[in-house]
């Protein structure tokens, strides 16, 4: 190590103690994954997520009684507006929340109503966290992204459009705040064990063809993607913004 090197520090990487969070679609898959990491790592959870079934278990869940959870809907500009005046300090946002619907997608009312949730409910949350975070001294953004992309989906036409949209709306707000301090990444993850492919999982023939193009030859879980949004907002990630990480065992470099 040279004399400009700083001296590592494993301990405080992955300490949140004292710090709040906020997961947008935390309630299940990997917004789930995120907020029990968190939570284990002593931080303050809020977790955001739909009115619906998912909500009332996460309600019921032994592992989030720690957390706080306000049902809001990020297309709505109301309640994204309820969701953070109940927050009184922020120092990292994790948004997941995000809508697939497959061939419906090619409707436009639907095309506009998925890129409403996944797109612009991720620039609602961002520049509704702005404030919290210039009053902090500076803050992390985790923006969950895709291998959709970078690849197309013949058969998710908004949902491919929106999460490339993650990508350059993560990069452009990287550049645009990295002089107030606040670093905003994504992970694009790969095939990932959550309720959006259990039918995937659940078919042996797609569930084969995955896994012979994953050179890891496995399906992902949430918490591997858990991990990789925790150290994008710890001191651990203190000098990388506009970045992308995939976590797909390899899937995107074939």
């Amino acid at each position: 190590m040279t004399q400009s090197e700083p001296a590592l520090r494993p301990d405080i990487q992955w300490n949140f103690s004292g710090q709040t969070v906020l997961v947008t679609g935390g309630t299940t898959g990997i917004g789930r994954g995120a907020a029990l990491r968190f939570l284990r790592a002593g931080c303050e959870v809020w977790i955001a997520g739909l009115a619906d079934d998912h909500f009332r278990r996460a309600e019921q869940d032994p592992e989030l009684e720690a957390a706080r959870l306000v049902a809001c809907d990020v297309s709505s500009d109301d309640d994204v507006r309820t969701l953070f005046s109940q927050i009184g300090r922020l120092n990292a946002v994790v948004h997941c929340a995000g809508m697939i619907l497959r061939l419906e997608e090619f409707e436009i009312a639907t095309f506009t109503r998925v890129v409403d949730v996944n797109l612009n409910g991720a620039m609602r949350i961002a520049t509704a966290a702005r404030p919290f975070f210039l009053r902090e001294g500076g803050g992390a953004i985790v923006n969950i992204a895709s291998m959709l992309s970078t690849f197309g989906g013949p058969r998710v036409p908004a949902y491919s459009a929106s999460k490339g949209g993650i990508v350059q709306l993560s990069k452009s707000l990287a550049v645009a705040w990295a002089p107030e301090n606040i670093r905003v990444n994504a992970v694009a993850p790969g095939w990932i064990t959550t309720n959006l492919t259990i039918q995937l999982q659940q078919n042996a023939e797609a569930s084969e063809k995955i896994l012979s193009r994953t050179p890891m030859g496995r399906w992902g879980t949430p918490e591997d993607v858990a991990d990789a949004i925790v150290f994008l907002c710890s001191s651990g990630a203190r000098f990388i913004t506009g970045a992308v990480l995939a976590v797909d065992g390899g899937y995107s470099s074939c």
